[in-house]
Parts: structure tokens; sequence; C-alpha cells
């Protein structure tokens, strides 16, 4: 399988990201309910290589990363957390197909970065979520976005920071984004979210949290001390802004 991988689903990949090789362009297609269903089947179940091709041949269709992340890869993730909670699938299947899909968002990265120039804008973003939390594909790929708009991030994938605190102290940081999967997590959070702006270097600091809780509850965002949530990745970082702005305006 490793060989199969590396000598011919990755070259194969790769050729579909360079510039040219599938022409994508934001928004011009977007994954099925068909796409959707075979999908997440082929990330249960299916070998890597099987599940690489699936990614590829949307690649050649015309999807853009874009449309991969927001019409594919969120929708997979929501009904895996769904199948968990309802006992369809184990902790392990999920866990096993949710790394599978975290390191797509890592092999898609670089083709992500390129679909849109963004100038560095020379703001830093800090993604934080509960040490035991289980699954972060969440808060990988709002980080994802955030890199694209020319944000310095620290967290998101591979990048879990052990105190918040403690960098928001020692750290400027203009805006830190907290991910929690149930309700159960709100008594931390809202904690948490007192702690650093108690903390942090930056008085105007910007606070936005994202996650099953806020999907149907936005107005939990204020009841835990947040500034605001987002419905995606790609709202996350316009809503960032926002706050940014508003924040100038106040300090002036």
């Amino acid at each position: 399988m490793a060989r199969t991988i590396e000598t011919d689903v990755i070259p194969r990949l790769v050729q579909a990201h360079r510039p040219g090789a599938a022409n994508p362009q934001p928004g011009s297609t977007v994954p099925l309910q068909a796409d959707i269903d075979g999908f997440l089947k082929q990330i249960i179940i299916g070998s890597e290589p099987e599940t690489l091709a699936l990614v590829e041949g949307l690649r050649e269709r015309g999807v853009s990363v874009e449309s991969l992340y927001l019409d594919l890869f969120g929708p997979i993730a929501r009904r895996l957390g769904e199948m968990w909670a309802d006992d369809v699938c184990d902790f392990s299947t999920v866990t096993v197909a949710l790394g599978r899909l975290q390191r797509l968002l890592r092999e898609l990265s670089p083709a992500f970065g390129t679909e849109i120039e963004h100038p560095a804008n020379g703001r830093r973003a800090l993604f934080v979520q509960p040490r035991d939390e289980q699954h972060s594909f969440g808060l990988s790929m709002v980080a994802e976005f955030f890199r694209r708009d020319g944000w310095d991030v620290i967290g998101g994938v591979g990048g879990a920071v052990a105190s918040p605190v403690a960098m928001v102290r020692d750290e400027w940081v203009d805006i830190i984004g907290f991910s929690v999967g149930s309700d159960g997590r709100l008594p931390w959070l809202q904690e948490t979210i007192a702690a650093v702006r108690a903390a942090s270097r930056n008085t105007l600091l910007g606070v936005l949290v994202g996650g099953p809780p806020f999907v149907a509850r936005p107005e939990m965002a204020q009841q835990v001390g947040a500034d605001g949530t987002a419905r995606n990745g790609k709202e996350a970082p316009l809503v960032a802004e926002r706050l940014l702005g508003s924040s100038r305006l106040r300090k002036n």
C-alpha cells in the first residue's frame, strides 16, 4: 500500500495541484451529494490510495481546494460526528476517518495557499482547544483559511498549544480562536477566555469560538465571553477582520 501511494497516487495528485493542471476556480464546481456519500463510505472502509484517488478525480473535474474543504471535508466531518453521537460508528472508526481527513488537509495545503494570493498582513492568530479534545479537524481547517489570508498562525494542524494563557502573556496575539466539541466543554471555555483576556499583552485581543455548540446557537458565543463565532472556515478570517476594525475604533 505504501509503495502504491508513493509511486502512483501521490505523483498524480501532485500533478493535479500544479497551476493549470485542473484550472480550478473557487465556486466554479462543488461536490455533489453523491460525491459526499461516496467519499464518506470510502473514508470509513476504503484504503488511503482509493480515498486519494477520489480527491484527485474531483480536482480534475474542476473542484477547487476551497470547495473540497467547505463542501466535502466539512460535511464529512460533521456526518462522522453525528454517526459517533448516534452510535452508528465507534470511537476508533471515527478517529481513523478524521485522521485521514487531517492528512488530506495537509496534502492539499500548498495548493490551497496558491488558489488566492494574499500578502502577509502581519497579524497573528492563536488556535486552541481543550488538551483532551480528541478531534481537531475543524480547528485545523479554520487555521488553513487564516494562513491563506496572510495571518501568522499558531496552533491548528500539528500545532497544539500547551498554555494559551502563557502564550498571550508572552507573545503578541491579535485573535485567539477556541474550538470545543460539546456543551460539556463550555465551563472550561468560559474560564479560559476570562484567563486569556486578563493575561493578554494585547488589551484589545479578539476572541472567536467555534464547534458544534455554536452551530445552532451562535448567541452562545457572547455567553461564554467571546466576541463572535463563524459558520465555517472561510467566514472566520472575515469575522476576525471585523473584530480588529472595531478594536481600532475603540482604541482611537
